[in-house]
């Protein structure tokens, strides 16, 4: 199946991605702004996921009423969410529905209202999730772990804090809207059943006189890595783990992602089968591959009692390590046998596909085609992903523990 990818930077910065997928009746778009947490300083916590909140609640000659209504009748599906880098709204449609929906769009990102008398309504949402991020040790441990591996801003979290989300005001939402919310460096995807040229013209129209640049991202600082253990009241001790690896745009991340699907992906991986099923030790344990723009890592986590928690942190540390001596053959078949299927599914979802094209973009600046990423499949093997392993083998990590009581971390 031949793939019809277009693309078109227009005077104002904003670049619009799209690929047809004219055997769908669905269209999906994606647009990410530069007003992701990198944009906020040390003490603006949360306020990136505040204004994203606010920027929905009516725009244009809609409030917050009709703006929900006017979706709903399009048959729209929308999300928002927060990112490091950026602030995405994206959602999927009828095809027909395409061209109004980034209308209303066009609205949100250029005219919100940010109707002081909801920012209460808006904060307390964003407090919500704050408030379930503290409830959830597991993700209380992972969020603990980015923060220590990448340092500031890169390692923060969207929600923020209690006392940060608490604090803001609708001058400091109107302020962060209009220093970050601009179209250089943004990015609008779409994939599914349109006219490119038709699309393209369209888009001109909405955006094409957008103008400003966002600011830079606050000063950077290097992570600590080492082990930090965050005491909580639990019979349940939850292991984070990361280690330095390559980012998506290096010519050797899959790899990279080769090995680590050996080690985690399925019931058949290592993780799954020597630390849960063998030896008993956890009720949940995986790793994946995370990447910034120009770094990466791979994190790890486990979720266990107490009582065999250095025992999990252990054989999980031993077995991230095992890793680098290779991995077999039949490891490496089975991941492409996956992969192969993933990427037959993503052909059948506008919405999965605007999301990847976006993440391509603004990793590589060009597209993957299916094509492509089969090619770089097939030529992945036992041989090649340990020769990467060989010349790999990490040299410190950072790990976070919540529970009861601290580890002791493997030397």
């Amino acid at each position: 199946m031949s793939q019809q990818i277009h693309s078109h930077r227009f005077p104002c910065g904003l670049t619009l991605v799209a690929e047809e997928m004219n055997w769908l009746e669905s269209a999906a778009f994606a647009l990410l702004l530069p007003g992701g947490v990198v944009r906020e300083t040390s003490s603006q916590g949360g306020l990136a996921s505040l204004t994203t909140e606010m920027v929905q609640r009516g725009a244009g000659s809609r409030d917050s009423r009709q703006l929900v209504a006017d979706l709903e009748n399009l048959g729209a599906e929308t999300s928002a969410s927060v990112s490091i880098a950026h602030t995405s709204l994206g959602g999927a449609m009828p095809a027909e529905s395409l061209m109004p929906v980034l209308s209303i769009y066009a609205d949100i990102a250029r005219r919100p209202i940010i109707p002081a008398d909801q920012l209460e309504d808006a904060r307390n949402a964003c407090l919500q999730e704050v408030r379930s991020v503290e409830d959830d040790l597991a993700q209380k441990s992972m969020q603990k772990l980015r923060m220590q591996h990448y340092g500031s801003p890169w390692g923060r979290s969207s929600q923020g804090t209690l006392e940060s989300v608490a604090s803001h005001s609708i001058d400091d939402v109107q302020n962060f809207y209009a220093t970050n919310f601009k179209p250089e460096k943004g990015i609008l995807t779409v994939a599914g059943k349109f006219d490119w040229e038709a699309l393209k013209d369209q888009v001109a129209n909405l955006f094409g006189d957008w103008g400003g640049e966002s600011n830079a991202p606050d000063t950077q600082v290097t992570g600590e890595m080492g082990y930090t253990h965050i005491q909580a009241e639990s019979s349940q001790t939850h292991i984070a783990v990361a280690f330095e690896a390559l980012p998506y745009s290096h010519q050797d991340y899959f790899q990279l992602r080769g090995a680590i699907g050996a080690l985690s992906d399925g019931m058949s991986s290592r993780l799954f089968s020597e630390v849960r099923e063998k030896r008993g030790l956890c009720y949940t344990v995986y790793a994946s591959v995370h990447s910034l723009r120009d770094r990466g890592s791979v994190i790890a986590y486990s979720g266990t009692t107490a009582e065999r928690a250095q025992e999990t942190l252990d054989v999980l540390v031993a077995e991230l390590l095992r890793l680098h001596d290779g991995v077999e053959e039949i490891e490496i078949q089975q991941l492409k046998r996956r992969f192969k299927r993933s990427m037959i599914m993503q052909q059948e979802s506008s919405t999965s596909r605007a999301g990847s094209i976006a993440y391509d973009w603004y990793h590589l600046a060009r597209v993957r085609t299916i094509k492509e990423l089969s090619q770089i499949v097939d030529s992945l093997s036992s041989e090649t992903v340990n020769r990467y392993l060989a010349a790999s083998r990490p040299q410190r990590f950072t790990i976070v523990t919540v529970g009861p009581k601290p580890l002791t971390p493997p030397v």
